[in-house]
């Protein structure tokens, strides 16, 4: 365990804990990155050669694992959590007589501390490659120079994908005084914008060819969930009856099944189809880039992923109750407390485990398939085992470095 998080600590903070606190939205928290760290590792088809390691989807490689994106796309939950977290922390400083200004700060730092030894040490491995002539140049390029060797800038994957997320959600930490000052004047009526504003700038962006809107969607798209997350941490979502989140359920996932088909847009659009949506015809199926197709539901947003959002919160919701009664345990609670004590240290360092992995299996003969053959999936078991003792052995050296390690409150 990292510096400041043993068994006794832990067993300390899990009987510290106000019986108000929302376990929930700690799970939820942990579980949104675990789910990306193991997915990430888990589709991965690695490439290497001439100098570069690079990784690609297998969501676009073999059929039918579109859909486990429907299921474990969730950072529509982790905004979910950010806006509730957001809310409370924003309101916390303010009885505390803190100025707006000092609790953005006190966001940022806590997102930039464990960030900035990631950079540091990256700069550092980086400085080696050029000194020593090793990896393929790739990029930034000034001139002749390029910043990085051996692997893909942002947003590639290895090592540096966590990075796009990062500065997304650092925007989203300093718009949310904002974000909160207008859910308390307008309430329901900014996610109500939000999502007439999602559906219009598709039908702009796509329908008459201004692609360059499309990006409008990243603001619409991902500060719904943080939006709707000001309602739960008002205690406003617990009170909805049941039967909302069902119904939230219901349309986000019935409004991805005709999105995703060629017949919807068949019937509206006939041969137009094929203009909006190169090749297809319709929104693509996965919710993540799939390297094969021209377009993404992802980046940037589009109606789909917001779609996903709507009804992973309404299933999340749904279940609250009996998650609530399950934390109540102390097992459950402590490895909740624990993972979120490492949260980001988890999220910016699994794909340099990642990396790790690849090296020392690769010369074994592993990893080695470029597609997704029998092989490949056979080998799945061994690509989450060895990156995630990599990843432990991480979490324990630099875990040290996240602010606010393990506590309850």
């Amino acid at each position: 365990m990292p510096d400041g998080v043993t068994k006794p600590d832990l067993a300390e903070l899990a009987a510290r804990t106000p019986a108000t606190r929302d376990r929930y939205v700690d799970f939820l928290r942990a579980a949104s990155i675990v789910t990306v760290v193991v997915g990430h590792w888990l589709i991965g088809v690695i490439h290497w050669r001439g100098g570069l390691i690079r990784t690609a989807s297998a969501i676009g490689l073999a059929p039918g694992i579109w859909l486990g994106t429907w299921l474990f796309m969730i950072m529509p939950i982790f905004f979910f959590v950010g806006g509730f977290s957001n809310l409370v922390s924003y309101d916390s400083a303010k009885r505390r007589g803190e100025s707006t200004w000092s609790f953005v700060r006190s966001r940022i730092e806590r997102l930039l501390r464990p960030s900035v030894v990631f950079l540091a040490i990256w700069a550092v491995v980086q400085i080696v490659l050029h000194l020593t002539d090793t990896g393929r140049p790739t990029g930034w390029f000034f001139g002749d120079f390029s910043v990085l060797r051996g692997m893909r800038p942002p947003p590639a994957t290895v090592p540096f994908g966590p990075l796009w997320f990062l500065v997304v959600y650092l925007i989203v930490v300093t718009m949310s005084p904002l974000t909160i000052a207008l859910h308390r004047r307008f309430g329901v009526w900014v996610p109500i914008v939000m999502l007439v504003g999602t559906i219009v700038v598709d039908v702009i962006g796509f329908g008459f060819g201004a692609s360059w809107v499309r990006f409008f969607n990243v603001a619409f798209v991902l500060l719904l969930p943080h939006q709707l997350g000001h309602f739960y941490a008002e205690g406003r979502m617990t009170g909805w009856p049941r039967w909302v989140f069902g119904a939230m359920i219901a349309v986000g996932l019935g409004a991805l099944v005709l999105l995703t088909n060629p017949w919807v847009f068949d019937w509206l659009a006939g041969d137009a189809r094929l203009r909006w949506f190169p090749s297809i015809g319709h929104y693509p199926r996965s919710l993540m880039g799939t390297d094969v197709e021209p377009i993404s539901n992802a980046y940037p947003p589009t109606v789909c992923y917001l779609a996903v959002g709507i009804w992973q919160i309404g299933a999340v919701m749904l279940f609250r109750d009996a998650a609530n009664r399950w934390l109540q345990r102390e097992r459950p609670w402590k490895v909740t407390i624990f993972l979120n004590g490492v949260i980001m240290t988890l999220f910016l360092w699994h794909m340099t485990a990642y990396m790790l992995a690849i090296f020392a299996l690769w010369p074994l003969g592993l990893g080695q398939q470029g597609d997704t053959t029998l092989g490949w999936w056979l080998e799945r078991p061994i690509w989450e085992i060895v990156p995630g003792l990599f990843l432990a052995a991480i979490v324990i050296v630099f875990g040290r470095f996240e602010r606010g390690r393990a506590r309850a409150a």
